[in-house]
């Protein structure tokens, strides 16, 4: 995880976060650059910053590593206001029209290769109260799927839905990896097994391949993590190619953008379900914002799967019963353990391998039965 740390003139200190992926160093970099856009402005000048980063970065529009860097700025700058005002974001944003968020389970299937460790896993994680769950079940098929691979993925997905029943919804988590003749045959296959919806299941740059898979799979498309600006959004949606969308508070513009993307969504009647897959900084905002939108579907959740040292990094936000209850006090809400935080930071790259950093662990090749330490990756400034 990224974390970004903004300070005011009188010591006040608000946090924003970013996401990393192989990009933890450059977006690290790029803070800097959207800094100069913010210091020794008011709070209250914030959106005249946030405009005048996007005018003068002019690859911006198509640039994780620039908008994640402002998302972060943003986001910070957001908690920094709400401290000052002593508002949690969500009244400064019109108010909540949700006290408790339905979230989703992702991360609770490492290790997971073989049918039954699945059924099992998500046993467990159903008896913890979640009443949704995302998992990817192709494990190294990538691109083109060989019949074997869909096989196996077919099996994955009958398991769990035959451990958890009728009632829980399945989310099937395709990483945007397949071309698309490949994806249709996926979907066709893992229809029988009723899921809510099917995330990216094309690789993006074939993303007009979706019109097709739609016309062709019965479930619902949802995507969104990739896409940058509300003008993204509202082209996916005007074009017929997603049903649900999924920002990232951290990469899509933070607060600022977050309510022009929610009015996207509202406008097509599009359900909306925030990515949410770094840190507790990240789930603190999206939390404060998804409150406020009237087509909220669900929130995904990586709390069951964290390592000890990213649970105790922040208070203030609850999860119980697969549900989130949003944070009601000023800013995101939450309190920063500075402390915790310094322990945990680091300047290295990112590990590589054996899976990649987009796979949940231990899915996409069978790993030795040994314990692997925690990944710990990012710069807090």
């Amino acid at each position: 995880m990224v974390l970004v740390r903004v300070t005011t003139s009188n010591g006040q200190v608000g946090w924003g976060e970013a996401p990393t992926t192989l990009m933890t160093l450059p977006i690290r970099e790029s803070v800097k650059e959207v800094a100069r856009f913010y210091e020794g402005r008011p709070l209250d000048g914030q959106h005249r910053a946030f405009s005048d980063f996007c005018r003068y970065s002019f690859y911006r529009s198509r640039s994780m590593e620039a908008t994640s860097a402002l998302s972060a700025v943003d986001i910070a700058c957001h908690d920094l206001l709400g401290k000052e005002l002593g508002a949690p974001i969500h009244r400064m944003l019109g108010g909540a029209l949700h006290d408790s968020l339905r979230a989703y389970a992702n991360g609770w299937y490492p290790d997971c290769i073989d049918p039954s460790a699945f059924a099992e896993k998500a046993r467990g994680i159903v008896r913890r109260g979640f009443t949704a769950l995302k998992f990817d079940p192709f494990g190294d098929q990538y691109g083109t799927l060989s019949s074997p691979g869909l096989a196996a993925a077919s099996a994955r997905v009958h398991a769990v839905r035959e451990a958890v029943g009728p009632t829980v919804d399945l989310l099937i988590e395709f990483h945007g990896r397949f071309l698309p003749a490949a994806a249709v045959r996926a979907g066709i296959e893992l229809d029988q097994y009723h899921p809510r919806f099917m995330e990216e299941p094309v690789q993006p740059e074939y993303c007009d391949a979706l019109a097709e898979f739609r016309r062709t799979v019965r479930t619902p498309v949802a995507l969104g993590e990739r896409l940058l600006t509300p003008a993204d959004f509202e082209s996916f949606l005007r074009r017929g190619l997603v049903d649900v969308v999924q920002p990232d508070i951290t990469n899509s513009g933070g607060f600022t953008s977050g309510v022009a993307i929610g009015g996207v969504a509202s406008a097509f009647g599009a359900p909306v379900a925030y990515h949410n897959a770094f840190g507790p900084v990240q789930t603190a905002a999206t939390l404060q914002l998804v409150a406020t939108l009237p087509t909220f579907l669900l929130q995904e959740s990586f709390e069951t799967s964290w390592p000890e040292w990213k649970r105790r990094l922040v208070k203030g936000y609850t999860l119980e019963d697969g549900a989130f209850q949003v944070p009601s006090g000023p800013g995101l809400g939450i309190t920063v353990d500075e402390r915790r935080v310094e322990e945990a930071q680091s300047d290295a790259m990112e590990p590589i391998g054996p899976d990649p950093p987009w796979v949940i662990a231990g899915t996409w090749v069978r790993r030795p039965a040994t314990p692997r330490h925690g990944r710990s990756v990012g710069k807090r400034r």
